[in-house]
């Protein structure tokens, strides 16, 4: 009886396999259609926009002055603390004056005796001029000599002569005694210039010769002070052509404000003029010079410091700026930019760009204003795909650091 049963019942299980299998092969139900693919996108316009350079330099003193000693002698004292500011004027070294001033009396003696000597010659020339005009009427009527009137008028040359000597030996003795004086003056080694003057090479006791090769110290005028940076000639060329083509205009004076940022990365709090730009450029590295004056009344900036100057070059009044989470490379490296068309297509545009500002780039060809520039969503997009563009909320900046 249960071999009867289990007979009866294999119909009614192959019915319910066979309903399973077909229902297993019936294709799923599609979907409804997807849409196009949302994108976020910044309307491209045009800023004004001051373009500067930061070119690296080093800081040099405004005045430089090394001190050397005018004549020989013993240094008797020094009179300045080192490392000191000095003004200019002021006594830096006294050398022995004893051997100048001697030297001053013998000249001024001297040049006494020659004017002594002048009188005295001096006082024999209306004798003798006498006595040649009275000999000049009488050797006419041959009432002297003429041997007598050649010696009287010999001896008035002579006496002439004689004086003209003396008034030359007054002028050289007047010499040797301003030549003493000077020489007595340079006695006192003073400061030329004001500022800073650093460690003595000297000490008290010392022999010092004149123009000798080792200064005795060196003064450096820090206030202001020169800030000498480099820059490419090839920027230069491309400096001018913007301003040639009217993309960049200068501000006039306010062109040549620098601004500095010193070694850690910090701005220093005063502005400086670009004072020249040199006329020659480095063979070597394809560069030339500029040179900043900066105030420095606090003597923040030290000769030798490491410096990085911003430099305006001038205004660009209509610049593109386009964020740079917009902008890609393609495979060759260069710069693309997606953009949705007034299809709301996707389109690839190719990049010229010059420099980043801030979190930007400026764009020099490739975008144009009132361009729907794709920031988001470019992942899931394709050039030529129609998408739904919304405008880009920036999401807020934390304040503060991650604790």
């Amino acid at each position: 009886m249960l071999f009867d049963k289990t007979l009866q019942s294999l119909p009614v299980t192959g019915l319910i396999l066979a309903s399973l299998l077909m229902a297993g092969c019936k294709p799923k139900e599609a979907g409804p259609a997807r849409g196009p693919a949302e994108v976020a996108t910044v309307t491209i316009g045009t800023e004004r926009v001051v373009l500067t350079t930061q070119l690296p330099g080093r800081t040099s003193a405004y005045l430089v002055a090394e001190i050397r000693p005018q004549v020989n002698g013993l240094i008797r004292s020094r009179l300045f603390q080192e490392g000191a500011n000095v003004k200019a004027g002021d006594v830096l070294y006294q050398i022995d004056p004893e051997p100048y001033e001697s030297a001053h009396r013998q000249a001024k003696a001297s040049l006494r005796t020659a004017e002594a000597d002048l009188l005295t010659a001096q006082a024999n020339l209306p004798a003798l001029k006498s006595r040649v005009e009275r000999y000049s009427g009488l050797v006419r009527i041959h009432a002297v000599g003429q041997q007598d009137y050649d010696d009287a008028t010999t001896a008035l040359r002579q006496a002439e002569a004689l004086v003209e000597s003396r008034r030359a030996a007054i002028e050289i003795n007047r010499a040797a005694v301003e030549t003493a004086l000077i020489n007595l003056s340079y006695t006192p080694i003073r400061a030329p210039i004001s500022g800073r003057i650093g460690k003595s090479s000297i000490t008290v006791g010392a022999l010092a010769t004149a123009y000798q090769p080792t200064p005795l110290a060196v003064i450096q005028q820090l206030d202001p002070i020169y800030v000498d940076v480099a820059q490419a000639s090839m920027e230069l060329l491309g400096l001018r052509r913007r301003m040639a083509d009217g993309s960049l205009k200068a501000q006039g004076a306010t062109q040549r404000r620098v601004t500095l940022l010193l070694e850690d990365g910090s701005s220093y709090p005063l502005a400086g003029l670009l004072q020249y730009r040199d006329v020659t450029v480095d063979p070597t590295t394809g560069s030339f010079s500029l040179r900043l004056v900066f105030p420095n009344p606090r003597q923040v900036l030290l000769p030798g410091m490491f410096v990085r100057a911003l430099v305006e070059e001038g205004v660009n009044e209509h610049a593109i700026l386009a964020p740079q989470q917009g902008v890609t490379r393609d495979t060759k490296g260069q710069p693309v930019a997606w953009v949705v068309d007034n299809q709301s297509k996707v389109t690839e545009r190719a990049l010229e760009l010059d420099r980043a500002i801030g979190d930007k780039w400026l764009v020099l060809s490739g975008l144009a204003a009132g361009d729907q520039l794709i920031v988001e969503g470019s992942q899931r997009v394709r050039p030529g795909d129609k998408v739904h563009a919304v405008p880009f909320k920036a999401s807020p900046k934390k304040v503060g650091g991650d604790v």
